[in-house]
């Protein structure tokens, strides 16, 4: 049997980072949010429509299955949640795709 010599691939000696016990974070320092304030405004009054719509679908339902109840049917479950909900998913979408002003200006300086 012939055994044949492996050599080792000689690979790039690479620095290990080392992570000190001192974090770089200060109360003082600011945090980078994704979203402007006003986006994140948005986001809650869309929450708040669709969380409305859902609460004014509930009910209608008869306590005795035996006896039906059209309340159901009525304008408020049929109409005027649906509605609201769907406001609501139409503000989420525009709060989430509302540039912020740091994005505004950033595009304006890129151009000049």
């Amino acid at each position: 049997m012939v055994t044949k010599k492996v050599t080792p691939v000689k690979r790039p000696q690479t620095k290990a980072r080392v992570f000190s016990s001192k974090s770089k974070w200060s109360p003082d320092s600011s945090i980078d949010f994704v979203f402007d304030k006003q986006n994140y405004i948005w986001l809650m009054i869309g929450l708040v429509f669709i969380l409305l719509g859902f609460i004014l679908m509930m009910g209608g339902g008869s306590e005795d299955p035996n006896v039906w109840n059209p309340a159901i049917f009525n304008f408020r479950r049929i109409t005027l949640a649906p509605l609201l909900v769907m406001i609501g998913y139409g503000i989420e979408v525009y709060a989430i795709l509302r540039k912020t002003k740091d994005s505004e200006s950033g595009s304006k300086e890129s151009k000049e």
